[in-house]
């Protein structure tokens, strides 16, 4: 579907934040202010970018699935992109806010730390790395024959995200090694959530049976609890993403407690308590909802933006209602409704990432079609058709105007 007629333009939803006010930029980091690519260790960010973020510091803070450390964290990448310009943590140009879908929490100084998170299950996620890299050494030579031992080795060291809280595969090198054969493509998809059904079965057997799920990204939404794959196809690639994730790590989850912890940073008080986190928040949207309307005065609510690029709508089968889903999607309907309760003029906005090396859904003929639906309760208040770049662009004019 179109973007809706009272949709902003970039440069209506420029002036429309930089408004005076409490602001509170809550913002995705893959596809939105860096290229999606299909390894993460080739990510870039803009020098400037990091030092606008700077000068929006208590207005603004990051909210992914991916993670702040490791070696393919988005410290990394801020690193790089200092190199021989300055040293981030003396200068705090690290990216604030939570990582690993909410149980990393980082400063501006990379001062990490991981909210009710145990050693126990640390231990288990360190370990699932190794295992992970060899049932793909493993599986590979049947899935992919035509390459030899040392290109699939290098597939399987780009595809195994050796993340600490969310040990990953990500199938994007490996769809390009097979570009254009649906078919082993989606015996790709079928290897990863076998590989990672086998460490949920681990956990349970660890006795962690509750400490950990399964995000797809893409995905279809939920059922049953469980989030449901989007099969690769002759027009989309569908799930490239597998993270076992530490339970309570979702992002509208993760929401919540930058909401407090802005407003415990204005005010010197946290109205959902000091240690409010991710592990011991409710989970579900209604009851987010309800904790933030009895909890938060109106009065310290500070005006909303959300920004991703991962949403997704399809018709269900049979042509009746629509399967809706999407890392995004959580946090930025969360934000939606947060705006409504609180009267709060919040703002979804949604940034092209088609540009990038990994396929997704493009805004370029002015539709949102595969992401979003006429009957989609998620309404988009600004779409950035051209891509990273002009949301980058767009944020250092509003870290000008408002610092």
């Amino acid at each position: 579907m179109p973007l809706s007629s009272d949709a902003l333009s970039p440069d209506a939803l420029l002036e429309d934040l930089a408004r005076p006010g409490e602001l509170l930029i809550v913002q995705d980091l893959d596809g939105v202010c860096m290229e999606l690519v299909h390894d993460p260790r080739h990510r870039r960010l803009d020098p400037a970018y990091l030092r606008a973020s700077r000068r929006l510091e208590g207005q603004f803070a990051v909210l992914t699935n991916g993670e702040h450390e490791g070696s393919r964290g988005v410290n990394r990448v801020v690193e790089a992109a200092l190199a021989g310009q300055t040293d981030p943590a003396a200068e705090g140009l690290y990216l604030p806010g939570l990582a690993a879908g909410g149980v990393q929490l980082q400063d501006r100084f990379a001062r990490v730390s991981h909210p009710g998170v145990s050693t126990g299950e640390i231990a288990f996620l360190a370990a699932a790395v190794d295992q992970l890299r060899g049932a793909l050494l493993e599986r590979l030579p049947a899935l992919l024959p035509q390459l030899d031992a040392q290109e699939r080795a290098a597939q399987v060291e780009a595809a195994v995200l050796d993340n600490p809280l969310s040990p990953s595969l990500n199938l994007n090198g490996l769809f390009a090694a097979v570009e254009g054969d649906v078919g082993r493509q989606q015996d790709l998809q079928q290897l990863a959530l076998e590989l990672m059904g086998h460490l949920l079965e681990q956990a349970a057997g660890a006795g962690l049976g509750e400490a950990f799920f399964l995000h797809l990204a893409p995905n279809l939404g939920s059922r049953g609890g469980s989030e449901q794959l989007k099969p690769a196809s002759a027009g989309a690639t569908g799930t490239t993403d597998f993270q076992l994730m530490l339970r309570g790590a979702l992002k509208e989850v993760g929401l919540l407690v930058l909401i407090n912890q802005a407003i415990a940073r204005r005010t010197g008080s946290a109205p959902l308590g000091a240690d409010f986190n991710v592990r011991t928040a409710p989970h579900d949207h209604p009851s987010l909802l309800e904790l933030a309307r009895s909890a938060i005065p109106p009065a310290l609510m500070p005006r909303l933006v959300g920004v991703g690029d991962t949403i997704t709508s399809m018709p269900a089968p049979g042509g009746e209602g629509w399967l809706r889903g999407g890392s995004d999607r959580g946090f930025l309907t969360l934000l939606q409704e947060l705006g409504e309760v609180f009267g709060t003029a919040n703002r979804v906005v949604l940034v092209d990432s088609s540009g990038g090396a990994v396929d997704r859904p493009s805004h370029g003929d002015g539709t949102l079609a595969g992401l979003t639906d006429p009957e989609d309760p998620l309404r988009i208040d600004a779409s950035l058709p051209g891509g990273p770049q002009q949301y980058v662009r767009l944020f250092q004019e509003l870290a000008e105007r408002r610092s």
